[in-house]
């Protein structure tokens, strides 16, 4: 006797959940032909091809899994998040506002805030932020959002505020960065060199948080370990050279360096 749909999904669902990803799109793939549309194998493979990053035929099978079950939450806010990273926002916040009706769950108001956020709607975001940060107050997420978004703004205090609330352990680099950006526009040379340090400890290619470091360990006075990381931030990008020449002699603690070969060689060393 032959494996029926469901058994098909249930071992797709395994392997996937499993990591075996290839595995549970080939599964979806072949019994879809069988039995074309099924809407469990749909959304399922729909969730596959979205974690692979393959964003475009993921789309088609969420419709046809969403036409036959438009009731069904968990596929509307996985078609949000779908959308969202086609940069289709109108299509994101429909299928999220049509999630949020059917089941009112956490992860469904954070992705409406990501929708806003990444839509340029400033303020509507913010709202969602803070409604998020107010329910869950641990919500590094939602903290990082708003310290960064108040920082745009030139609140460089609520900026850091916010941004300290969420630089926990188990933070993305791009928290600890923006924590960088922020003291060290505030001039706590020190306290934005751990912000940036903990970014490249998460991030090692971190061009950007290696630049910024070199900046602030030679604006307080420490070139020499300022050059390291200069030095880092030019192997890691090499057309960081005029920006890193632009820091080295324009800062209050800066060398002027006429010669750009010997520049390039320094850093190259």
């Amino acid at each position: 006797m032959g494996s029926t749909t469901e058994d098909i999904v249930r071992r797709a669902a395994a392997a996937f959940n499993a990591g075996r990803a290839g595995e549970a799109r080939r599964l979806c793939e072949q019994e879809l032909k069988r039995t074309p549309g099924e809407p469990r194998l749909s959304h399922l493979l729909a969730a596959v091809l979205y974690a692979l990053h393959d964003i475009a035929p993921a789309r088609p099978h969420l419709a046809a899994s969403l036409a036959q079950r438009p009731d069904n939450a968990a596929a509307q806010l996985l078609a949000a998040r779908i959308a969202r990273a086609d940069k289709d926002f109108a299509a994101a916040l429909d299928h999220v506002d049509r999630a949020l009706a059917l089941a009112p769950q956490r992860e469904a108001f954070v992705e409406k805030a990501r929708i806003l956020d990444q839509a340029g709607c400033r303020a509507q975001a913010r709202e969602a932020w803070q409604a998020i940060l107010k329910v869950v107050p641990q919500h590094g997420e939602a903290a990082a959002r708003l310290g960064r978004l108040a920082f745009e703004d030139g609140d460089l205090a609520s900026a850091r505020s916010h941004l300290e609330r969420a630089a926990s352990d188990d933070a993305p680099a791009s928290t600890w960065f923006d924590l960088g950006l922020v003291r060290q526009d505030q001039r706590d040379h020190l306290g934005a060199a751990a912000a940036y340090r903990k970014a490249l400890a998460l991030k090692p290619d971190f061009a950007e948080a290696a630049l910024n470091l070199g900046i602030v360990l030679q604006e307080s006075g420490d070139r020499d370990t300022a050059m390291q990381a200069y030095r880092q931030a030019y192997h890691l990008r090499p057309e960081m050279f005029g920006s890193i020449a632009m820091a080295l002699t324009s800062a209050s603690h800066g060398r002027l360096w006429l010669d750009e070969a010997a520049l390039r060689l320094a850093l190259a060393s």
